[in-house]
């Protein structure tokens, strides 16, 4: 599955396939169906969710909350194996939801129902978004991104998957577990909720960033130079990044931004490739 499968090209490089004249007015027509599809995609899978509730609130937004999630149990098996017993092993403390409000149950329920519609359905709205571009490429272009729809929904469910099973875990074990003198925590259901959904969704987003640096490199907005001589500066901006988009804790900050910092290593990688597939363009053309 390479990265190079993104390909942007100018019309120096291919005849654009003959398509019927479409005024603005029609493509605005267009753009209401992709949007109108995506949007009947995500209420669909809503909807559906929204009869699961044991399975949507026990085994997948509380799982990380149980000690026996499946992060704990493969951590602490592997802490064994390797012979250290249980010192690797931890689990989050026990603690109970409370909420304030009569209707929040409810408007959590269906809150969570569209959230996780629209994670489902993001493969489809990719390919909806694809739907749309697709008619304005050049023959090479529409070629050279067919893999485009299943790298974006590759890297959005892998981020997903990062934030769901590595970052949550650690992260609700330390902060359920974080004590002041005197005080006794007991977390409303709106903070863990929104806590779950910044170890998630902004993640799966964050891992597009190798998506991002090919196009603008294929555009020519990016160079492999450029990140190479600010990487300093984007070490930086990601170790901001990760402290918004997870908790005030140091450990979660850095198990958000070790990824990110590889991500952004990856992205030099596929810049460099696509300078080398330019100037090999450029030597043909001469």
């Amino acid at each position: 599955m390479a990265l190079d499968q993104l390909g942007i090209e100018g019309p120096e490089n291919g005849g654009k396939q003959e398509e019927k004249e479409m005024t603005f007015f029609d493509h605005l027509e267009e753009l209401r169906w992709h949007i109108f599809r995506s949007a009947l995609a995500i209420v669909s899978v809503a909807v559906v969710l929204f009869f699961l509730e044991d399975v949507v609130f026990n085994r997948i937004i509380f799982g990380p909350r149980y000690p026996d999630f499946i992060t704990y149990r493969v951590i602490c098996q592997f802490s064994n194996f390797i012979g250290m017993g249980d010192q690797l092993c931890f689990f989050p403390k026990d603690f109970h939801l409370i909420t304030p409000d009569m209707g929040e149950l409810f408007l959590t329920h269906i809150k969570i129902s569209f959230l996780l519609g629209v994670v489902a359905a993001m493969p489809y709205i990719f390919w909806e978004a694809w739907r749309f571009i697709k008619p304005g490429l050049y023959e090479k272009e529409r070629n050279a991104s067919r893999f485009a729809v299943l790298i974006c929904s590759f890297l959005f469910t892998l981020g997903v998957l990062f934030g769901y099973f590595v970052i949550s875990p650690f992260a609700i074990s330390f902060l359920t577990g974080y004590e002041l003198p005197g005080v006794e925590s007991t977390p409303a259901l709106s903070s863990y909720i929104s806590y779950m959904l910044m170890f998630t969704m902004p993640t799966g987003l964050v891992f597009q960033l190798p998506v991002a640096a090919h196009v603008l490199a294929k555009i020519g907005l990016l160079t492999s130079s450029f990140m190479k001589e600010y990487r300093r500066h984007a070490i930086v901006i990601i170790v901001i990044l990760a402290a918004i988009i997870t908790p005030p804790d140091a450990f979660s900050q850095i198990l958000i931004a070790l990824p990110l910092l590889g991500l952004y290593q990856i992205s030099i990688s596929v810049v460099k490739k696509v300078e080398r597939e330019k100037a090999k363009e450029e030597k043909m053309n001469i």
